[in-house]
């Protein structure tokens, strides 16, 4: 069923903010009257500000109420860096392929960059990521397996034998990490424009998230790909890097979501073997971290087509900071290093 964005009038209550539906606007009148005198009736009526569903930010244009997520694959050695992109999705699936390195599905619904990559190949996991955002899915080609797998999930295709000039290859680059993608333009091709639902729910902007302060911490993907987020305490986010090195964007930007949420999950057929994937139905241990602070709890997702609940200790659902969200599909044989922040 289309869902529609909610508005923002929740957050100036200091609700939680949760992007699935509508508020009207509210109209406040007051009148006093005597024998003597009247008051003038007051009207004030609050503009409604659309929510951005994969964010949770405002989107006072709206542009987001009409058109559908892009899903991107993209390269994640270190030939493939710098990348391209990154820095504009809304939220990002890192996920372990054949040897336990790891590759990233970026997920574009706010912004549609001029440069996304390098583009890379399709595995089984991505068909679990993109079932319930729906929308297309751009990628640089793949496996027999891994092509039928995607067939079956609800998204519009495209990849360098259909794209046209919406990917093309860098010749600075050697491939075949020198595959890019105008988002722009596959969006233009594409003519989709129902707008995903929300993969998550987002507290009020000045909220305070519960759980234990955190300075840094690491997650523990094997074959060298581990990734190390540290909280800067003047952006709000959780600054990323990798292979030794600030993650970085070939803008010059440094990669630093606004959450991250480690899902702790089973690889069928064994972590980084060929044709296996990450199992995203059913239920494990889960890590948010968010607003400098850690929540441990539990995701379940209930069907293919449904997304995953983040729940604490207490039941209680486990709210993010609106804004870039990246989602670690960790193994389940790996683990996550915290350093506790005085």
């Amino acid at each position: 069923m289309r869902r529609t964005p909610v508005l923002l009038l929740a957050a100036a209550l200091g609700s939680a903010l949760v992007a699935s539906g509508a508020v009207a606007d509210t109209t406040t009148t007051t009148s006093t009257s005597t024998t003597t005198t009247t008051e003038a009736t007051t009207t004030t009526t609050l503009k409604p500000v659309y929510v951005a569903p994969l964010t949770g930010l405002p989107d006072p244009t709206g542009v987001t109420r009409h058109r559908a997520a892009l899903t991107i694959k993209i390269d994640n050695t270190p030939e493939a860096h710098p990348q391209y992109g990154i820095e504009d999705a809304d939220d990002v699936f890192e996920e372990i392929v054949e040897g336990g390195i790891t590759r990233l599905a970026a997920i574009f619904d706010t912004r549609y960059p001029a440069q996304v990559g390098p583009v890379r190949s399709v595995r089984r996991t991505d068909r679990e990521i993109v079932f319930p955002i729906r929308g297309v899915f751009a990628f640089s080609g793949g496996a027999e397996y891994a092509v039928r797998s995607i067939e079956t999930a609800p998204v519009k295709l495209y990849d360098q034998s259909n794209a046209g000039a919406a990917m093309w290859r860098d010749p600075d680059r050697y491939p075949p990490h020198n595959l890019f993608a105008n988002a722009a333009l596959l969006m233009e091709m594409a003519h989709e424009t129902v707008p995903p639902p929300p993969l998550f729910t987002y507290q009020a902007p000045k909220g305070v998230a519960p759980g234990r302060p955190v300075a840094s911490f690491v997650v523990g993907f094997q074959s060298g790909f581990a990734v190390t987020y540290t909280w800067d305490t003047a952006t709000r986010s959780w600054d990323r890097s990798i292979f030794g090195a600030p993650d970085v964007a070939a803008t010059g930007q440094r990669i630093s979501p606004k959450n991250v949420v480690v899902m702790s999950v089973n690889y069928i057929g064994g972590v980084g073997v060929i044709d296996s994937y990450a199992e995203l139905v059913g239920s494990g241990p889960v890590q948010v971290f968010t607003r400098g602070t850690l929540q441990k709890g539990t995701w379940s997702r209930r069907s293919l087509r449904k997304r995953a609940v983040f729940k604490n200790a207490q039941g209680q659902v486990i709210n993010l900071t609106p804004g870039q969200t990246f989602v670690e599909l960790l193994d389940v044989s790996e683990q996550v290093t915290v350093t506790p922040r005085p």
